[in-house]
């Protein structure tokens, strides 16, 4: 199944905004994700960009055209943490926890850094949820990052060195095919 075939857009200008994305992304295999347009998406804390929901293997999205390919990139991030499995998933948690002990500040994204702001240091050395969920923002703000095509944002403050860090392990990790 081509890159392509894996995502069911409800509107062709979405598809047409994605196709530069797909060509970028790693080997992705798995079931099709559906991508829908849904105005006023909202979250607790209000207005969102986008939602990604696991289970329905869809993507709804309140964004504008510039902001879509790091979103896309971001949501679809989701459904490649999900199946990560535990060992990357826990390899990548030990990178983003050495960037705290050494104090690195910002983020490749602000859903990941509103987290990162609020996190208290128990959190990460007891792994509790809020870390746990830290760690996947991260994870795929740095996805979006490094996928997206999106070279320059306001939201990309994590220092260089973090980033080269992350990059590499991406590139170690992410190399073969991944499920979605």
């Amino acid at each position: 199944m081509a890159a392509s075939d894996l995502f069911w857009f409800d509107r062709c200008a979405r598809r047409v905004l994605a196709e530069p994305v797909i060509r970028r992304l790693p080997d992705l295999r798995g079931l099709p994700v559906r991508i829908q347009e849904a105005d006023g998406l909202r979250h607790e804390r209000g207005p969102v960009h986008a939602g990604s929901f696991l289970r329905e293997r869809r993507i709804a999205f309140d964004c504008t055209r510039s902001e879509f390919p790091r979103i896309f990139t971001h949501e679809l991030a989701h459904f490649v943490w999900l199946r990560l499995g535990n060992r990357r998933r826990l390899e990548y948690e030990e990178i983003v926890r050495r960037e705290l002990l050494a104090g690195a500040r910002g983020e490749l994204g602000w859903s990941a850094e509103r987290r990162k702001r609020v996190l208290p240091a128990v959190a990460w050395q007891e792994r509790r949820r809020a870390w746990r969920e830290y760690c996947c923002e991260s994870f795929c703000d740095s996805a979006a990052w490094l996928w997206s095509g999106v070279r320059n944002h306001a939201e990309f403050t994590l220092a260089i060195r973090y980033r080269k860090l992350r990059a590499a392990w991406f590139a170690r990790e992410t190399a073969g095919p991944l499920s979605i």
